[in-house]
Formats: structure tokens, sequence, C-alpha cells
């Protein structure tokens, strides 16, 4: 289960947004809609736990993360939670493979090397394991960033503004790729996005209003 219920959050400005309640089941693709300064990003962020709210409880599977210490949250949210935004942060010094160990590094989890050669072969990119970065189309880098999502087999995946920026025919390839890869993990699919066209590859869609608490669940 995922959930948020109470949220709200306390920007740096002083300015505060309050989030609907929201409850999510295991396995389920919900697309967050909203235009900018509705407060997508923050639900994101927060659900994440990359955010502390200033009220409010925030659940991943059976963990509460707003009572978690930060590192035993750092430690939840690299195991659990697989994150994918539109700026993919690969770490340009390292390799493919490399970039997928470091994720596992950070999670506190062993090193398996075959978990990894396993996630690029279902993404079609294993035969990019020893390239870096820089050497690879924006395509490819997108699917590295979904496997370094998808490595350490998390609860959910939670993606922001991962087709903004792209046309029509990436926008439906990006779409496909996150669908079916959270389907065949069986992760929850969180898409944060103000790009209507997500909305027909989820079952789920909960619509922010700009500057309220407002939202309509679908």
């Amino acid at each position: 289960m995922l959930a948020l219920e109470g949220i709200t959050h306390r920007y740096r400005d002083g300015s505060t947004v309050s989030l609907p309640t929201w409850q999510g089941g295991s396995g389920e693709h919900w697309a967050i809609i909203g235009p900018s300064g509705s407060g997508k990003s923050t639900f994101l962020h927060i659900l994440a736990g990359l955010l502390r709210p200033a009220a409010g409880r925030i659940v991943v599977g059976d963990q509460e993360l707003h009572r978690m210490g930060e590192r035993a949250l750092d430690r939840f949210r690299g195991r659990h939670i697989g994150l994918v935004f539109q700026t993919l942060h690969l770490v340009a010094a390292l390799t493919v493979t490399d970039n997928l160990r470091l994720a596992r590094y950070f999670a506190d989890l062993p090193r398996d090397d075959t978990r990894i050669r396993t996630v690029l072969g279902r993404l079609d990119i294993d035969e990019l394991a020893d390239q870096y970065p820089h050497r690879l189309s924006q395509g490819q880098a997108q699917r590295v960033a979904i496997a370094r999502a998808l490595v350490n087999e998390p609860l959910a995946i939670l993606a922001a503004e991962p087709t903004s920026a792209l046309d029509d025919r990436n926008c439906r390839q990006v779409m496909a790729l996150l669908t079916e890869q959270a389907r065949e993990s069986g992760a929850s699919l969180i898409v944060a996005t103000h790009d209507g066209r997500v909305r027909e590859y989820m079952e789920h869609t909960l619509e922010l209003a700009p500057g309220t608490s407002e939202a309509h669940h679908a």
C-alpha cells in the first residue's frame, strides 16, 4: 500500500501546500496530473521521502516514512523506491553496469551482477553494459535510468515528468517501458506530470488543482 494522509508542506519562502488524502494499492498505476504550482512534484518527493512534510502521514509498504530517521529512510528508499526523473542523473564517470552497482551499494544491498544483467536484458540494453553515459543516445540513457530504478526490485517506481520534453513517438516508448517493467516486477507506478498524454497509459488518475488541495480521482 502507498498512502498520503493530511499532508501539509511548507516551502522555504513560507508558502504552504496541502495535498489530498490518497491511497494506492500494490501494483497499481497512477498518473498525478496538474499544472505548475499544483503540488504534483511535492506529492512525488514526499511519497519518496525526499521531502519532510510539516504535517501528515506517509506510508509505503508497511513503513511510515515520516517516523523514520534519515539513515533508515535513505536505506529504505534505496531498497524499495525506484526513482526516474526527467534529468536522468547518471554518473558520467561510471559505466552503465557501475551505475547500477552504485544503486545497490547506496541501498546497502550486496553486489549482484546477475541481477544487473537480467534487468539490462529485459530492457534490451545488455550490450551497453560497459558503455559510459556520454556514449548513449537519449533513448538508451532513459532505459538505463529505468534499469537503475528497477535493479533493487522496488515496491514502487516514481517518475517525475518523464515525457514532457518528448515527442509523441518517444512518449509512447517511455510510457510503454515504464508500464511494462512495473507490471513485470509487480511494482506500483506513480507518474507526476503536466503531460496529459500520460493518462491513456495509466489505470488511475489523481488530478491536482493549482494552489489548492482539491483533487479529482479517476
